[in-house]
């Protein structure tokens, strides 16, 4: 059985995203460190993946974030315009002139080369998306009236402060309250929860978010640092797991939480830098399929790779419902995606499709 979705017609949107929206600062080929001028993006885990459902597969889709209401604000702002994600609902705090109270968040990011490894460093202190809270949005408004078929977001913005665990939960509730497909992706991050009560909060709030989930994202890490599910077989130097191990966990994890319809994660083996073996495997309706393997795959930049595979995976269940095409929309967008810079997708659905069916990278002409 298919995951049962609300039509198009019955809804403003395809997708919704909840999640902090950051300017990314990119020293191109060089380092943070040694950089005297950078290309500027914007990214974030939840929004990466309805830019992806706007820009490369061509659904209606929006998101829910904060800035604050200066100049920075306003060109993130105008770069998510030109990815064709609707802006109604940014909320827009005032500015006091310093970034005492409210600010906007951004991310210098290098990517990465052979042996050396991609370095983020994220500077989110007293965002506009972190103050977010219960209240702020008029949910009702968004999924009852608008119509949402469907609602991500993430364990990254959950975890941005003491108020957004109880905003995204009020979230999720009025998503599923008028039949709209919620999927999570998990993002541990251990840094981000430190500060906010650590690991023990970490599986304390999304234990309690996953209620709501319908499609839940993650690697072996994040299910059991964010859910307490343990997997064995991972071998720590190239970040390779056991797909048996893995399964198991899968298993387990859909046994307490029956509400799942479906789990996914991407199928990462670190070569160096800039070579990955790249796949992904779903979980749907007890039984699991896995993607096309692209090995050897050479990366440009690896951020959002993960974000792109979510965007092809919920792209392949709303317009197919067929898992197996779901995951491999997935895994073949997010390989796309790593070819390009910047955070979010620079690829065509008629690409994704080609790589689908086995096309290669002879010129296209």
């Amino acid at each position: 059985m298919s995951i049962e979705i609300k039509s198009a017609e019955s809804c403003k949107y395809d997708i919704v995203s909840l999640g902090e929206v950051m300017l990314r600062l990119d020293p191109g080929e060089g380092r943070v460190r040694t950089a005297r001028s950078f290309k500027a993006w914007e990214g974030g885990g939840e929004y990466n993946v309805a830019r992806g459902m706007r820009k490369c597969f061509g659904l209606r889709a929006g998101v829910v974030t904060a800035f604050a209401d200066n100049e920075v604000g306003h060109l993130v702002e105008d770069f998510i315009m030109q990815g064709g994600v609707d802006t109604s609902w940014i909320q827009w705090k005032p500015y006091d002139g310093l970034g005492r109270e409210v600010r906007n968040g951004l991310n210098f990011t290098e990517r990465g080369f052979g042996i050396r490894g991609a370095v983020g460093v994220p500077d989110r202190g007293l965002t506009a998306a972190s103050q977010m809270k219960v209240g702020d949005i008029d949910w009702e408004k968004l999924f009852g009236e608008d119509g949402v078929r469907w609602f991500h977001t993430g364990g990254i913005f959950a975890a941005l402060s003491e108020t957004t665990p109880a905003f995204v939960i009020e979230a999720v509730k009025a998503a599923k309250k008028h039949g709209t497909i919620v999927s999570y992706d998990l993002n541990y991050r251990p840094s981000l929860w430190k500060s906010i009560g650590g690991h023990a909060k970490c599986q304390e709030v999304n234990r309690e978010i996953a209620k709501y989930v319908d499609v839940m994202i993650g690697n072996e890490e994040d299910f059991t640092a964010c859910l307490g599910f343990e997997v064995e077989g991972v071998d720590e130097n190239i970040s390779k797991i056991d797909i048996g191990a893995f399964k198991a966990m899968i298993e387990k994890a859909v046994s307490e939480f029956p509400n799942f319809q479906a789990t996914a994660t991407t199928l990462r083996a670190v070569k160096t830098a800039t070579v990955n073996d790249w796949g992904a495997i779903c979980w749907h309706a007890g039984e699991f399929h896995e993607s096309n393997q692209y090995s050897e795959l050479e990366i440009m930049d690896r951020v959002g790779g993960g974000d792109s595979f979510a965007s092809g995976l919920i792209y392949g269940f709303l317009t197919t419902g067929d898992p197996a095409k779901a995951v491999n929309y997935g895994a073949a967008h997010g390989a796309l995606a790593m070819t390009t810079p910047g955070d979010t997708s620079m690829v065509t659905v008629k690409e994704v499709e080609k790589i689908m069916g086995g096309g290669g990278a002879r010129v296209v002409r």
